[in-house]
């Protein structure tokens, strides 16, 4: 995809990876974009007016656990822009001592920012299609022992993700759907992380296990998302890792068995 004048909507815009990713954005040439966020950064924002006069950039405060923000602020933003071209669901929070918030915040969330965002995208329904990124993690790929709840979410928003973008549903909307995966990445998020484990004696180990990991900085995680907005087709589950990207091959573990009669129905 090209994003050159194109309206992008970014939720968790002023976060770590999302500060980022949105600098990257505006490099090229983007028509709109919309930040979703709970807090809004008014220096940044003000200092992103300034320097992209030529791209309509505004913050719509949303508490991502709240579902009537959520329409609120994709109604406002369509009012505004007319139309969005890309969403990136980028709002996350790591805290497996905070169980109810993780799950709401990292995946229901962004299940709900998604189906909102499809009532508008939907060629279908008058929308002009487009493409979903939803930011998973690594730990969305396999399971993570030392956090088992963020784990358990993140490897939800994989799944879902992975399901949205059916060929089905794609012929249907026309809105494609990429999974973004980042490996260890420096950024807020990770602070305190020993503190944040699903259970208290994994203390220790988070310390001594995390001093060992390689990690990646913030920006280029975040090079690498807008890349993987402007190149990946439908459907990729794409692994950010210490700079590079790797698409993933996920296997179908399981096809239903069908009786003849459904073969006869079907035909």
């Amino acid at each position: 995809m090209d994003l050159g004048g194109k309206n992008v909507v970014y939720l968790g815009g002023f976060g770590g990876i999302g500060k980022k990713c949105v600098q990257e954005l505006l490099k090229k040439q983007i028509k709109g974009l919309a930040i979703f966020d709970l807090i809004v950064d008014d220096d940044l924002l003000a200092e992103w007016k300034k320097l992209n006069p030529d791209t309509e950039v505004f913050y719509q405060k949303v508490d991502i656990t709240q579902k009537s923000d959520i329409d609120a602020a994709y109604k406002a933003t369509a009012e505004k822009l007319g139309h969005f071209d890309v969403v990136v669901n980028g709002s996350g929070l790591l805290d497996d001592r905070l169980i109810e918030l993780t799950i709401q915040i990292n995946l229901v969330g962004v299940i709900n920012s998604t189906l909102t965002a499809l009532e508008y995208m939907d060629k279908s329904k008058g929308g002009k299609g487009g493409l979903i990124v939803n930011i998973s993690s690594v730990a969305g790929l396999q399971p993570t022992p030392l956090m088992a709840i963020y784990s358990t979410s993140k490897t939800g928003v994989t799944t879902f993700t992975r399901a949205m973008a059916s060929p089905i549903h794609y012929a249907h909307s026309g809105v494609g759907f990429i999974t973004i995966c980042p490996g260890y990445t420096n950024t807020g998020i990770l602070k305190d992380i020993d503190k944040k484990t699903t259970f208290p004696f994994y203390e220790t180990r988070m310390r001594t296990v995390f001093s060992k990991v390689k990690g990646q900085t913030v920006e280029v995680c975040a090079q690498n998302i807008v890349h993987a907005i402007e190149t990946a087709k439908n459907g990729a589950v794409l692994m950010l890792e210490l700079g590079e990207i790797h698409e993933l091959d996920i296997p179908n573990l399981w096809n239903p068995q069908l009786d003849d009669c459904v073969f006869v129905c079907l035909s």
